[in-house]
């Protein structure tokens, strides 16, 4: 018989979290989560979770290590508490970037979160969009990996876009420009870069047309914003008509806006893995589309012991 399902979150994406509890017709679970004085985060669950089949919503984003350590102190709370099975639902994977030593004598960080995530006492975790998906082998918990791709799919299709070419901005990304690609019936084309330090790139050149055509580049994250403006500079440069972008996260850290906002990319597309805040909620060329429905499926679907991955069959 199934535990009586609840659903917790911290404070980086209340949103986002009372949008899936909306969809899934539950009240968002009760708990306190607050600073002492000295910054130190404190959490009381303040509803009774014995039994229940606990998720908590709660993306790394900024502020990231206030964020992440909501996440595990909730989680710990919720264990002690004597939660049947806890999952870590977390749209946004912080240090995700971190998953391999590139350089000598280096962290490898994603898989030191991964470790403290389940140290907490997850037994489980829900994200979506790794930056590198070999990032679900770091865990020793079952991982459910989910793909906004269906999100972002149905809107550029409802826009009709014309000559649609999709342009990923690196190498690493070719084979999620290739699937979305094939969905909507465009043409590939990739850039060639070369990244010079952390947060900068230069770009090389662009293999595939792109002349005279709608160009939408897609990432799984834009951060600072400089690989998506340099690509977009370097398409319209190749003659391209108009140049969309498109992600999953929105970090927009640093000069992200004010690059965006002077860049020759007309529209930016993206979902609220992360919320969008202060100038950001005003930027007319952002607009953020809603992951609450297929998160909320999902943590329904793992709940009731159904399939995650027919969700993308």
């Amino acid at each position: 018989m199934n535990k009586e399902l609840k659903i917790f979150s911290g404070n980086a994406n209340l949103a986002l979290a009372q949008e899936i509890c909306a969809y899934l017709g539950q009240n968002l679970g009760e708990a306190t989560v607050s600073s002492f004085s000295d910054g130190e985060i404190r959490v009381k669950i303040e509803e009774n979770v014995r039994g229940a089949d606990v998720f908590v919503v709660q993306s790394c984003c900024h502020p990231v290590n206030d964020s992440l350590m909501e996440l595990l102190i909730i989680i710990d709370a919720l264990k002690r508490s004597s939660a049947n099975r806890i999952t870590a639902v977390i749209p946004y994977f912080g240090y995700a970037r971190q998953d391999r030593k590139d350089q000598p004598r280096v962290p490898i960080t994603a898989k030191l979160v991964a470790d403290l995530i389940t140290t907490a006492g997850a037994n489980r975790v829900l994200t979506m969009d790794l930056h590198a998906g070999q990032i679900q082998g770091f865990f020793n918990v079952p991982v459910d990996h989910l793909y906004a791709m269906p999100v972002l799919l149905e809107y550029i299709q409802k826009r009709k876009v014309d000559d649609l070419v999709l342009v990923s901005p690196d190498a690493g990304g070719v084979e999620r420009a290739r699937a979305f690609a094939k969905r909507v019936q465009a043409t590939l084309a990739i850039i060639d870069k070369r990244r010079e330090g952390p947060n900068q790139a230069q770009v090389m050149n662009i293999i595939g047309d792109v002349k005279g055509k709608s160009v939408l580049l897609l990432d799984d994250m834009i951060d600072t914003a400089g690989t998506i403006v340099q690509g977009a500079q370097a398409c319209a440069d190749q003659g391209a008509r108009e140049v969309w972008a498109a992600c999953t996260h929105a970090v927009l850290s640093g000069p992200a806006l004010e690059r965006l906002q002077n860049s020759c990319v007309t529209h930016v597309v993206t979902t609220n893995t992360i919320p969008l805040r202060g100038k950001e909620r005003v930027c007319p060329k952002l607009h953020q589309l809603s992951v609450a429905p297929l998160l909320g499926e999902a943590i329904r679907r793992i709940h009731e012991d159904e399939s995650v991955s027919s969700l993308f069959a």
